[in-house]
């Protein structure tokens, strides 16, 4: 029996909660209430940003050894922490990116001061903005399209999507907007991923949210886990057959992860069996890394392994794959993104 340690004391009205492999009941992200409201005015932004690359540099200026011992004493016991020591020179799993995605006023018991502080940097706030970004990108690009063909299955392919929290937030922005997109409608959401935490997550938090009252109560979803590699694009071809099968209207997402992890021969393979796999009628909405003074300074002391592109380099990159991008969101360290096939 599964040990579960309560988010909070006092549960947030309207706020759906989900509980983790290792038993942590955490808050479901939904970007239309007000626990998880993300905004950034241009001052504010400037601010930040200034803020951010002063302390960096600063810190970067110190020996490595000294960072170190810093790094450990004023963060010790802190769970975000340590997820992000275990992203050095790698991925930062999906759990700690969501407790990214929750805002220091959200989280729970289990935290220490230091994961509040984490959550009130620069790269943290990026990150909310960002699932922010994809959600409302992901649900304006599908409304029309469901307005078109009422009844038509929709297949949302996830790629390194963790607990799909982008395209569970799309249709929660959906159900809110316009109702009538979703209402009779079955809709899948297909994460391929190479872990399990992450998706196991995503499935509870879907449940929680379809509860009597809650924004996602009484649609037809459902919820499958594929493991997948994304150097090798078969298991996505499989799920595109699947969607075909059902006769679906398919898009596919990767926040956080293809774009900005991927090297530029995955991206390209992963794009061109989307549009092959759905014979060009698919988008893609995407997180990518920028190429400018704020990665490269957080780069001084970061060893994430993401792949700072940047947006004109990304751009080249979807050409060869396809597709072009129509639609961009700019946050301080990456550019939200809307991919289109070029024959559309």
């Amino acid at each position: 029996m599964v040990h579960i340690r309560r988010a909070e004391r006092n549960k947030q009205p309207g706020v759906c909660y989900a509980v983790t492999n290792d038993g942590l009941e955490l808050p479901v992200v939904d970007v239309t209430h007000p626990a998880f409201a993300c905004e950034l005015s241009a001052e504010k932004e400037a601010r930040l940003v200034q803020r951010f690359l002063k302390e960096q540099r600063r810190f970067a200026r110190l020996p490595a050894w000294l960072r170190i011992a810093m790094v450990r004493f004023f963060l010790r016991g802190s769970r975000i922490a340590r997820g992000v020591r275990r992203a050095e020179g790698t991925f930062l799993d999906a759990m700690t990116t969501y407790l990214f995605k929750l805002g220091p006023q959200n989280l729970g018991s289990y935290a220490v001061p230091a994961d509040r502080i984490i959550l009130r940097s620069l790269p943290a706030i990026s990150v909310r903005l960002r699932v922010h970004d994809m959600a409302r990108l992901l649900a304006e690009e599908l409304r029309p399209r469901l307005d078109r063909a009422p009844q038509q299955p929709l297949f949302l392919v996830n790629i390194a999507g963790g607990p799909a929290i982008d395209s569970l937030n799309a249709l929660i922005v959906l159900q809110r907007d316009s109702p009538a997109s979703l209402s009779g409608r079955r809709v899948d959401i297909c994460v391929l991923d190479d872990a399990d935490d992450g998706p196991a997550f995503g499935a509870r938090a879907l449940a929680a949210l379809r509860e009597p009252g809650a924004p996602l109560a009484a649609l037809d979803i459902g919820f499958e886990h594929r493991r997948y590699d994304w150097r090798e694009v078969a298991g996505l071809e499989a799920a595109l057959e699947l969607a075909r099968s059902r006769g679906a209207l398919v898009t596919a997402s990767s926040e956080g992860g293809l774009f900005e992890y991927g090297a530029d021969a995955d991206i390209v393979q992963n794009l061109r069996a989307l549009a092959e796999g759905t014979r060009g009628a698919a988008f893609v909405v995407g997180s990518v890394t920028r190429d400018d003074e704020v990665i490269r300074t957080l780069k001084l002391t970061s060893t994430a392994a993401t792949q700072p592109r940047g947006l004109a380099t990304f751009s080249r990159l979807a050409e060869r794959a396809g597709f072009r991008v129509t639609r961009s969101v700019a946050r301080p360290l990456s550019d939200q993104v809307v991919l289109m096939p070029q024959a559309d």
